[in-house]
């Protein structure tokens, strides 16, 4: 079986980015990739400006010792900039953000003025240049804001807005066909016959999606026959650059995915040494990149964000990242048989200065009610036979687009 890692790296090497670009919106390119670096058109701010309330003055042609005293000779606000020049002895009243005035160096708080009539009074010698931000401070003109394969945050969004740019190329969404297999399962409203349960798989991983540069597409279930199986997972390949399917890809006579797989295209593995999501099978549909994912839903889920997400990432053109791990004091004990990494759902939490994790209660695999609560996954190295409370372990945090942190 091969190792998490060693299977996260395979699967991001052999994945092959799209081609495709589009030009859409900036407010529209949230969790997309930039198809192109992107430099700033403009200097950010493109003026002087004053980083708080105060008054605009010239400290380098302060003459006498304080309190110093300067005549009020106007006002400049956000937007409203004054155009007049302020001379020796003068102050111009100023506010956060407004454009500095020409003869103007430092900006004296407010807080540390008292106002007579008509003048300002400062018992403190400013420090020139003080409380001014410099044109470009932010970003200079030309300077890269954004590089080609950058996932696009809400802090990416900001930062192109700020500077003017209302359009931004992008690679195309990726298309994802997603499957469940099982003739046991119905969709949620239908009645529960004899043996039956709800299809939970199939809405998790179309959810989960949102939010990533995907256009996932619900293909529906596929039914326990391996030619059925086998012509729907064509079909797909035809017309997807991912397929996901949860379920049939274990050893029982009725699991006949990874089957079809192999008739169709290529299979790279199918068990890793992980719980939960130790049946997992990695492949090739003609084209179409293939992950089979177990079929009890907190396996589903776990190997989704382990792997899927990265693949999907790799595909659109990014750069995806190993997950984060935050080191966390361990709340109670754990047990654990050596052999396999487990992922516990768990919650962390600030406690005295540290974090602390614990478990959400029974880690069955089939039990989706372990993330209700759950902030994070623990991680559990497979040397340990155990591990006791108070000890520090590993977690990577959820995040709620999907993805770990």
């Amino acid at each position: 079986m091969l190792s998490p890692d060693a299977a996260w790296r395979r699967i991001v090497a052999a994945v092959e980015p799209v081609a495709g670009v589009e030009t859409i919106p900036t407010h529209a390119a949230l969790g997309r990739i930039a198809a192109a670096a992107v430099r700033a058109p403009i200097d950010l701010p493109p003026f002087r400006s004053s980083a708080m309330d105060g008054y605009a003055v010239c400290a380098a042609a302060i003459a006498g010792p304080p309190p110093i005293e300067w005549d009020v000779v106007g006002q400049s606000a956000a937007g409203h900039p004054a155009n007049r020049r302020v001379g020796a002895g003068e102050a111009l009243r100023i506010f956060t953000g407004a454009m500095m005035p020409e003869g103007a160096d430092t900006v004296v708080l407010q807080e540390d003025v008292e106002r007579r009539r008509g003048t300002a009074v400062a018992n403190e010698r400013p420090r020139p240049g003080q409380h001014v931000r410099a044109r470009g401070h932010d970003v200079a003109r030309g300077a890269p804001i954004v590089a080609a394969g950058d996932r696009l945050d809400g802090y990416a969004l900001a930062w192109l807005t700020a500077c003017g740019v209302a359009q931004v190329e992008v690679k195309r969404l990726v298309r994802v066909a997603v499957f469940a297999t099982g003739d046991e399962l119905v969709d949620p409203g239908t009645p529960l016959g004899p043996g039956q349960i709800y299809d939970s798989n199939r809405f998790a991983l179309l959810r989960l999606m949102q939010g990533l540069p995907a256009a996932p597409r619900d293909m529906g279930r596929l039914p326990d026959a391996r030619d059925a199986t086998g012509r729907a997972l064509s079909r797909a390949a035809e017309e997807s650059d991912v397929i996901i399917a949860s379920g049939g890809v274990s050893v029982g006579e009725a699991d006949f995915v990874k089957a079809a797989v192999e008739e169709r295209g290529t299979l790279d593995f199918w068990r890793i040494a992980l719980k939960p999501g130790k049946p997992l099978a990695v492949g090739k549909v003609a084209a179409a990149d293939f992950f089979g994912l177990p079929g009890n839903p907190v396996s589903t889920i776990i190997t989704f964000l382990l792997f899927v997400v990265p693949a999907i990432l790799a595909r659109a053109g990014g750069r995806p990242q190993a997950p984060v791990r935050v080191p966390a004091a361990l709340a109670q004990d754990i047990s654990h048989t050596r052999g396999r990494r487990e992922y516990q759902r768990g919650r962390v939490e600030g406690q005295d200065g540290r974090l602390v994790v614990a478990p959400t209660g029974d880690q069955g695999s089939n039990r989706l009610a372990t993330f209700s609560g759950a902030n994070c996954l623990i991680e559990v190295p497979e040397h340990r036979a155990g591990l006791s409370a108070g000890e520090p372990v590993q977690v990577l945090l959820l995040a709620d687009s999907g993805r770990l942190v």
